[in-house]
């Protein structure tokens, strides 16, 4: 699959504290194929650090994790395995 033809699924997660932006996240990966690109715009600063932690542990790779004024934005990339 090319670049341009790769998933993108948007997940709005603003106004939302910690945990719920990575369960919101969660549940969206579970339904979602392997090669499918999140992307997960919130306000909770605290993301920037959580997403990324809970991709570490779940297979995931983190593409982006930044801070634009006043939300954050990460895009990972869903890696199911086997």
């Amino acid at each position: 699959m090319s670049e341009s033809e790769t998933l993108v699924h948007h997940l709005d997660a603003r106004r939302l504290l910690c945990p719920l932006p990575v369960i919101k996240t969660q549940n969206a990966v579970k339904q979602l194929a392997s090669g499918t690109i999140v992307q997960v715009t919130a306000t909770d600063p605290g993301v920037l650090h959580d997403i990324p932690a809970w991709c570490r542990v779940h297979g995931h790779e983190v593409l982006l994790a930044e801070k634009n004024d006043e939300e954050v934005l990460v895009r990972l990339l869903v890696n199911k395995k086997g």
